[in-house]
């Protein structure tokens, strides 16, 4: 009869936390932006029309967040149809048989009050390794603020051996992170001043 009475107490113990104790943050993807930039001869950036971003944390503590990115490979959009369509085909992006580049990170190691480090995989045209996201993080304690970073890859890694007629092309291509993001419900984050 004893042990009816501290199975509630053992279910409340063992429950996972709820939303309520865990920071919760939603980004405003009108005020926020996945893009890219190649030095080439001519000059190559553009962005993501269609993509999507979550942070996910176990506890306030920052070390906990689980970031996720995915952005559809054919929603590439640098202003010029040629380079959208080149950027599409098998020999960058692949497209039509890769359709998503992701990231997903491992941890976050904060390096200073406002930047992070967030290593994690990064796939794209079905190539996955191991890369670092490097943020900067304004508006830290009001529960708002922007998040921006560059995760940089050597296209060639990736099987990007092409180039584009008549462009030369760098190997370096930065993946560029601008979000906004809003604490909706929880504590604040745990964050080394």
């Amino acid at each position: 009869m004893r042990y009816l009475a501290v199975l509630p107490i053992l279910a409340v113990l063992l429950a996972p936390l709820s939303s309520a104790q865990v920071p919760v943050f939603k980004f405003d993807k009108a005020k926020s932006e996945i893009g890219f930039n190649v030095k080439a001869s001519v000059p190559i950036s553009g962005k993501f029309d269609k993509w999507d971003a979550t942070m996910i944390f176990t506890s306030p503590d920052v070390k906990t967040g689980v970031l996720d990115i995915k952005a559809q490979a054919a929603s590439v959009d640098t202003g010029s149809g040629m380079k959208d369509g080149k950027l599409k085909s098998k020999d960058f992006f692949d497209a039509e048989n890769n359709p998503y580049i992701t990231f997903h990170s491992d941890k976050i190691v904060q390096t200073s009050p406002n930047t992070f480090d967030i290593p994690g995989t990064f796939t794209i045209r079905g190539v996955t390794k191991p890369q670092t996201l490097s943020l900067t993080v304004s508006g830290i304690g009001t529960g708002e603020g922007d998040i921006k970073g560059i995760l940089a890859f050597d296209r060639k890694d990736y099987g990007m051996n092409s180039g584009i007629p008549f462009i030369k092309i760098a190997d370096r291509v930065e993946v560029e992170v601008n979000l906004h993001g809003k604490r909706i419900s929880g504590p604040p984050m745990n964050v080394k001043p």
